[in-house]
This record gives structure tokens, sequence and C-alpha cells, in this order.
């Protein structure tokens, strides 16, 4: 099991939640996504998978939903 973490930004309410963990989870490996909310930074995207994630393949799925991701991922 792998664990990543990364930060998101421009994500304000629910519906950007469920946007980000709707292209995420759609990762085949993907088996949870948590989001924490930052009103005074990026929001925090922690996700768990089954197999090795690559940071293209992250990012992508953060980008087709609207957004962007800042900084390393963690867990790559």
């Amino acid at each position: 099991m792998s664990k990543y973490t990364l930060e998101v930004v421009g994500m304000t309410c629910d519906h950007c939640v469920q946007a980000v963990t709707k292209e995420v989870g759609a990762l085949a490996e993907v088996t949870d996504v948590a989001i924490t909310l930052d009103t005074t930074g990026p929001a925090t995207v922690t996700v768990d998978a089954t197999a090795e994630i690559s940071a293209d393949s992250l990012r992508q799925a953060v980008r087709d939903a609207g957004y962007e991701t800042v900084g390393e991922i963690s867990g790559l």
C-alpha cells in the first residue's frame, strides 16, 4: 500500500473536493482520497493506493479537475 500527500491550490468548497476526489479516485491504483481544505493556503490531499502512482499521473488528475498542485508530492 502506498500513501501520497500533495497540496492543491484554488480549492475552497465541497464542489472542489468532489471534483478532485472524482478525478484522483478514478486512477486505477487509488483506494481512498481524503481532502482537508485550508482557507489560508493550499488544500491537503491524501491518497491511498494499492501500488505506486507517478507524480505526473497525480498532477494530471488534479489538473483534470481544474486545479494545480504546488510543491513536492510526499510519498514518492
